[in-house]
């Protein structure tokens, strides 16, 4: 399965759906221009739940779009990661670099801190 990516912005945040196989320089350019060339972005989050494979080129991807964002003012979320891209992050040390976050942290992000607690009960109903 190759790279898919869907991607849906709302006001100054987009999520980035990634799903199948992260690797090959060619499909991760293309993940890097959509990222890129949204504009006046806070945050991206990177939804990696469905992401099967993750190799070098798409660890690359990933530091690589964290420099943009440092350049750039804006934060960079990587969410619910597969098991396998879980361990990939922490066996490179990523983990420490990149914001890894759960379904609470998103939340947070579209609907402030205060409204963060109700909404996670009701995603979760």
């Amino acid at each position: 399965m190759s790279l898919g990516v869907e991607i849906e912005q709302a006001a100054d945040v987009a999520v980035l759906q990634c799903s199948g196989r992260m690797v090959g320089t060619e499909a991760l350019g293309l993940v890097i221009d959509a990222a890129t060339r949204l504009s006046r972005l806070r945050v991206v989050v990177f939804d990696l739940s469905e992401v099967e494979m993750l190799d070098a080129s798409g660890l690359g991807m990933l530091v690589s779009l964290h420099n943009w964002a440092c350049a750039n003012d804006t934060q960079i979320k990587v969410v619910n990661p597969s098991k396998l891209v879980r361990e990939v992050l922490e066996l490179t040390g990523l983990t420490s670099v990149l914001h890894v976050s759960s379904l609470q942290d998103l939340i947070e992000i579209f609907c402030g801190p205060d409204r963060a607690i109700e909404n996670a009960t009701r995603a979760v109903a």
